[in-house]
């Protein structure tokens, strides 16, 4: 008996170490936010406390295999049992490094956990390298393979040099001791034995979402992540109407009230040019109640137009961006319209309605549109001009993402000059997106949350003053209206939470030679 239960709590111990370093290295990464929040140490060690349940019940189901080879292990058999658990120990150690790994690194970039709809995001792995910087993938690499090789000595010395329990089918105290282990292996998964069973809330406890976070262990949230997913894939999840009562419901509040408004243009057909913006923050924005000194180039030209003070993002991902601006789709929960093409053919397009009235229409990015499915997308919205990286005959300098922005301005400038008018005409930034590896200088080095987004920033704030300046000396700007703004926010120094109105708030831009 002793045997048997120094067996099962060396198990459980190993894995509770390996849960606790891996939320140790999870702080210790992103100390700057921590320290940036004030948050006392005091309470970060509370992480620790309240992720002791929920990691209870993840090692319960990693227990559930292992239990039901127990049964069959006898004095013959006890090394070939040891080295199956030893196997199977080691894969789910390695999964669940993926999956603690690729949580660390996602945080950074969108402040939340690796769920089914991050997975989903990220099923193409060539986006995530290229968003990556060399270094952080090196590193990576190095972290995970020193961490593989470190608990698996630990495992070996821990667990795996002590045999396994045997169990003998002549004795009924084995089936008296089975039968209380796996009444704690049941107990331990529902996180007790009140009604109520264990989720992810129970590692809830802080106004601080960071911490929240780290409590959760990644491998039961991202399980239970992929099993509601597939739950709300096959159903739909939103509130259906009658059509005629919903018909009734939309007519209502498309219903104008007066047919004259106050109009902004002075002509009846302007071109129009959208300048989308990878990842502006407001927080980059100084008028707007952001950090002073990055956008320049964006304050001169807000004194020429119309600025919004108070402008959300839909979503928080670019692809959910193109289908609120190019369809009017706002994001929706789960899923996005690019993952479903077959509802292409049943939302208006914006882009169809200005092809009808004679418009030219055209799209340029400096990367590649496959990201997100945005190109599907895009092509079925009938841009009568798609233009991406590999369209471009030019030598133009590049980062990992694709063409520096810098060097796109200039192309789209040269591009719509020879568009015939009235012309509809789109740039999508790239350069502030991460890995950050535009050219030029980086002149904001005292911050120490978000520095390399600052600096993104800065070099396309640069980039889009010029591109006015050639702009206004143009033949199509006293007939043209420019729409400046961002397709999603951003994490920023200010390291505002990720649910608050203050993170999702965008710049929004109207200027142009057609503006009154």
């Amino acid at each position: 008996m002793k045997l048997l239960i120094g067996y099962y709590l060396r198990y459980i111990f190993f894995w509770l170490i390996l849960f606790t370093l891996n939320r140790l290295i999870f702080l210790l990464f992103y100390r700057t936010l921590i320290l940036t929040d004030e948050i006392a140490f005091f309470e970060v060690l509370r992480v620790f406390v309240y992720s002791f349940k929920l990691d209870l019940s993840t090692i319960g189901y990693i227990f559930v295999f292992p239990f039901i080879l127990s049964f069959l292990s006898n004095d013959k058999n006890q090394n070939l049992i040891s080295k199956i658990i030893q196997i199977y120990s080691i894969l789910t150690l390695v999964i669940y490094q993926l999956i603690s790994l690729g949580e660390l690194q996602l945080y950074g970039e969108w402040k939340t956990k690796l769920s089914a709809k991050a997975l989903v995001y990220l099923r193409k792995p060539d986006e995530v390298v290229n968003s990556a910087t060399t270094f952080e993938l090196i590193s990576s690499i190095v972290i995970f393979i020193l961490l593989i090789g470190l608990f698996i000595y630990f495992y070996n010395k821990l667990v795996y040099r002590y045999k396994t329990p045997v169990f003998n089918y002549t004795k009924p105290l084995h089936y008296g001791r089975q039968l209380i282990i796996a009444f704690l292996i049941f107990g331990s998964i529902r996180g007790g034995f009140s009604p109520i069973p264990i989720t992810t809330s129970q590692s809830y406890f802080s106004s601080h979402d960071i911490l929240n976070i780290t409590a959760v262990n990644p491998g039961y949230n991202l399980t239970f992540s992929i099993i509601d997913y597939i739950q709300i894939n096959n159903k739909n999840i939103f509130k259906t109407l009658d059509e005629s009562k919903a018909k009734e419901i939309v007519l209502k509040l498309h219903k104008v009230k007066q047919d004259t408004t106050i109009s902004i243009i002075n002509t009846p057909r302007p071109n129009i040019v959208i300048i989308l913006l990878e990842s502006w923050s407001a927080d980059m924005i100084e008028s707007l109640g952001g950090l002073k000194g990055i956008t320049p180039e964006f304050r001169e030209l807000e004194k020429e137009g119309l600025l919004f003070t108070n402008f959300y993002a839909t979503a928080n991902r670019s692809q959910q961006a193109m289908a609120s601006i190019y369809a009017g789709i706002p994001g929706i929960p789960v899923s996005t319209l690019s993952d479903h093409p077959d509802k292409y053919p049943s939302v208006n397009s914006i882009v169809e309605d200005l092809n009808n009235n004679n418009y030219h229409t055209s799209y340029f990015f400096g990367g590649k549109l496959i990201y997100g499915n945005m190109k599907s997308f895009l092509v079925n919205n009938n841009f009568k001009l798609l233009v991406e990286q590999d369209d471009i005959k030019e030598s133009y300098p590049e980062g990992k993402l694709g063409i520096h922005d810098e060097y796109m301005f200039h192309y789209f400038a040269s591009q719509i000059r020879e568009i015939p008018q009235p012309f509809f005409a789109n740039l999508f930034t790239i350069s502030s997106h991460s890995p950050y590896d535009f050219p030029g200088d980086r002149p904001f080095k005292d911050f120490k949350l978000e520095r390399d987004f600052v600096n993104s920033v800065h070099y396309t704030d640069k980039s889009l003053g010029d591109f006015f300046k050639e702009a206004k000396n143009s033949e199509y700007w006293d007939n043209t209206l420019f729409l400046v703004l961002a397709d999603h926010s951003h994490n920023s120094p200010l390291n505002h939470p990720l649910f608050s109105f203050e993170y999702h708030k965008i710049p929004l831009l109207i200027l142009g030679g057609a503006l009154k």
